[in-house]
């Protein structure tokens, strides 16, 4: 049963306002008020969450300088070798004044370490799970083959260990990160803070020219005792989204722009989407999750789906007080009093920016060429939905991929190595979902919508891509490596309630 034909037919029932009676979070700056139950599928098991507070963001410092992430050092002094150790761990620190804070982190950091590293380079990460529930290290949007890609099925127990071998491949220049991907406990690894940054750069960037900043966008939610609290229905339902939406680790941080400079910016959300805008600037899109574009797009604002990543250029070289924007965005989420009444999106400020005069270098018209795989010899259609459920009296939601929950021992689609395929992949729901595909990139070709057929607006490379309600995008990819590659949707509470499905590679 869909979410609409399970609200219809409970409106009888009194169901519709039990449903609802919990509002979603809404950006205010005093406490807000959840309850529910969870519904993971991890180790974790089933919890009751009982109605809470959350800290007012008032309490969390904001407009301090930007800090830069912290690089993790390269252990190996060999040339063409990245070599470093990674570690999974709790750790208490001081987010708000006077409060200690449980979170998970990798080395300690918040976010997690950047790992810079060039295209050829042999990459060495041993990844150390000093957590108490099994982890994996899965390297989003990398071309890694499937054993060293941190699948489900390859989870390091806790207190375990084991290392992470793979060879950046040529013409893989661009922005991922890491982050856990362990069966039904990736949602709160993520959201306890387990989350890193990996750039992979090539020794012929057109825009090594430019000064460079990097921005991790991030939530964080923090109950009245500043800890951070499991998720509630509602969160299982539509994503979690915190009270703060940090950059970088920081509230609102004052980030300073010299000239034209090269912003490398990362949704690392849960399941909150990104309208970025800069009032008064206009912002050059000059890279996706995949890398480089073909050439730079100018663009008023874009919209940044959990997962993603985009290359922006910004600033003219005039002196002038702005602000990083998130803007509204609608993505039809489930919750208020009633159908009527889902609690509205709130404009954030995510950042102030100081633009200064500085040194402007010309912007190129060309950046790369990107191939076209070559004709399409194979066809996936892949189906998201939802359905609602009233079994044995209680209430759950299940997200679905063609109509099954994820099953760690099931294949759901095959494929062949270096085989041109092209994938229909149709949200038959109410809901934004961020498609994601392991182990490789791909070029959208168009997209259906109410009707109405979208060529993609540019050639580019992408890992994951958003799918309004009702939508069908059409993508064209390829594997490079024999093994298991997951599919999902990248709302992590999604995921953990069955949006996955396997791909066997052949």
């Amino acid at each position: 049963m869909d979410r609409r034909h399970f609200i219809s037919r409970s409106a009888g029932m009194g169901l519709v306002s039990w449903l609802y009676s919990q509002p979603l979070w809404a950006a205010t700056d005093h406490a807000a008020h959840h309850s529910g139950m969870e519904t993971a599928q991890g180790s974790s098991g089933l919890k009751t969450v009982p109605a809470m507070d959350l800290l007012p963001e008032s309490k969390l410092a904001s407009g301090l300088p930007h800090l830069a992430l912290k690089p993790l050092p390269n252990a190996s002094a060999k040339t063409g070798t990245f070599q470093a150790t990674l570690t999974a761990a709790a750790h208490e620190i001081e987010l708000v004044a006077g409060i200690k804070t449980t979170v998970w982190l990798y080395n300690g950091q918040i976010p997690g370490p950047l790992i810079e590293a060039y295209e050829g380079d042999e990459v060495e990460v041993r990844f150390v799970n000093q957590l108490a529930q099994a982890s994996t290290i899965h390297w989003h949007g990398l071309p890694v083959p499937p054993e060293q890609d941190g699948n489900p099925q390859d989870a390091v127990p806790a207190d375990g260990e084991r290392v992470y071998r793979f060879k950046l491949p040529t013409d893989c220049a661009g922005t991922y990160w890491y982050h856990p991907h362990p069966h039904g406990d990736t949602p709160e690894q993520v959201y306890r803070g387990l989350a890193g940054l990996f750039i992979v750069r090539s020794k012929s960037d057109p825009l090594a020219g430019f000064a460079e900043q990097h921005l991790v966008i991030s939530d964080l939610k923090l109950d009245a005792q500043g800890q951070i609290p499991d998720n509630t229905a509602d969160d299982w339902m539509n994503g979690r989204e915190g009270q703060f939406v940090l950059v970088n680790g920081q509230r609102n941080p004052v980030v300073t722009i010299a000239g034209r400079q090269r912003l490398r910016l990362w949704n690392a959300c849960s399941a909150r989407y990104l309208r970025l805008a800069i009032p008064g600037q206009k912002l050059t899109l000059v890279g996706t999750d995949g890398g480089l574009l073909e050439a730079p797009v100018p663009l008023n604002e874009l919209l940044l789906v959990p997962g993603q990543r985009v290359e922006l250029l910004v600033g003219d070289g005039k002196t002038v007080q702005t602000s990083l924007k998130a803007l509204i965005y609608d993505r039809q989420k489930m919750g208020g009093q009633n159908m009527n009444d889902i609690v509205a999106e709130t404009e954030r400020t995510l950042a102030t920016l100081n633009l200064i005069a500085g040194p402007t270098p010309a912007i190129p018209t060309r950046l790369r060429q990107i191939a076209d795989p070559g004709k399409a010899t194979a066809l996936k259609k892949v189906e998201f939905s939802e359905k609602m459920s009233m079994a044995g009296g209680v209430h759950s939601m299940n997200f679905l991929v063609n109509g099954k929950s994820y099953d760690m021992n099931r294949h759901d689609l095959t494929s062949r190595v270096g085989e041109v395929e092209i994938w229909e992949v149709f949200n038959n729901s109410h809901m934004d979902h961020p498609f994601h595909l392991h182990g490789t990139q791909f070029v959208v070709l168009d997209s259906r919508l109410d009707g109405k057929r979208r060529n993609a607006p540019f050639r580019a490379l992408h890992d994951t891509i958003n799918l309004r309600p009702y939508e069908t995008v059409r993508i064209k990819t390829i594997q490079h490596h024999k093994g298991l590659r997951m599919f999902h949707c990248h709302i992590l509470e999604h995921e953990g309630q069955g949006m996955m499905a396997q791909l066997l590679v052949k």
